[in-house]
């Protein structure tokens, strides 16, 4: 599986640029911080790896609970962050690469919708200027320029959500013993753009994987994600976090995804309608991988993100 934005930054390419225009007109996220809910600590579950397993042996463990995670879905999630309310959400998954995050508000309905199938992926959001549906296919995204630039793959969010797993074929460096029962495993992954390391964080005690995070080649930070509230599914028996933090500090975004009571392996009724492209009135779609394709100027994408959501239950934030 490889490796989605959101204040405009002077001199980036035209991905990030739409990228970030994207994200911030539904969250007027800044570079601040803001404290997360702790998680509530899990009952104890016996031991599944030993004291100081081998790399195999952590492998075997993660990969035998997360490979069996074939879908997911929950119709109670929500999405927060500093300077935004908390947006009701839905989300839904199934493998290899399908993925619906839509979000809405009780007085407008429907705010942003972010997709992928086996095609391409999708997003659009509401207040976005000028309207669209920006697609590109996954085949185009390594031959476009528009997306050389782009901080994180789009599959770096189903990873994030909890479902990544260990390619034995990567050359892995660990597991690295760490405080409070922890195991470190360091990953390299060849790209156009040179290597990347993916640092991932596992409890030492269920293999549960708790963080990643994922460098470039000059060791900058591209992405993390802290996940938490690890549940077990009372029916397939397979567990899954519940809160997923994510940071990505070259678009400046943070955003916590609660899943709530999500649901492994039991996507039911007209599945297909999940994976299938949107049409939004007025929102033309617009390709990403399109040579002639032009972002939106700094200039629209600083309007966006000043103009706030509607005033349900959004506060300006404190300064």
């Amino acid at each position: 599986m490889n490796y989605y934005g959101w204040t405009i930054r002077r001199n980036m390419n035209h991905a990030v640029a739409i990228l970030t225009l994207v994200l911030l007109a539904v969250t007027g996220v800044g570079c601040k911080t803001f404290p997360w809910s702790k998680y509530p600590s899990p009952m104890p579950q016996p031991r599944l790896l030993p004291p100081s397993p081998t790399l195999e042996q952590v492998i075997e463990v993660v990969n035998r609970n997360n490979s069996r995670i074939q879908s997911f879905s929950s119709t109670r999630a929500s999405i927060d962050g500093p300077g935004f309310p908390s947006l009701r959400a839905s989300v839904a998954f199934e493998r290899p690469r399908r993925l619906r995050l839509r979000a809405e508000t009780g007085l407008t309905g429907a705010e942003f919708d972010l997709g992928s199938n086996d095609e391409l992926f999708w997003f659009w959001v509401r207040r976005n200027q000028p309207p669209a549906v920006y697609y590109c296919r996954h085949d185009r995204i390594a031959a476009s320029e528009a997306l050389r630039a782009m901080p994180i793959d789009p599959e770096w969010l189903i990873e994030a959500l909890g479902v990544a797993e260990f390619d034995p074929a990567l050359p892995h460096q660990g597991p690295t013993p760490l405080p409070n029962d922890r195991l470190r495993i360091d990953t390299i992954r060849n790209t156009p753009e040179g290597p990347t390391t993916k640092i991932t964080i596992i409890d030492g005690s269920q293999g549960w994987i708790l963080e990643q995070h994922l460098f470039d080649a000059r060791r900058r930070l591209l992405a993390s994600s802290v996940a938490g509230g690890h549940r077990r599914d009372p029916l397939s028996g397979l567990v899954m976090p519940t809160v997923v933090r994510i940071n990505c500090p070259p678009a400046q975004l943070s955003m916590r995804i609660n899943l709530g009571n999500v649901e492994i392996n039991r996507l039911s009724g007209n599945t297909a309608a999940l994976w299938t492209m949107p049409e939004y009135p007025g929102a033309p779609l617009v390709d990403l991988a399109d040579p002639n394709f032009r972002p939106p100027s700094s200039s629209q994408a600083a309007a966006t993100s000043r103009r706030p959501p509607p005033r349900s239950n959004w506060r300006r934030p404190t300064r």
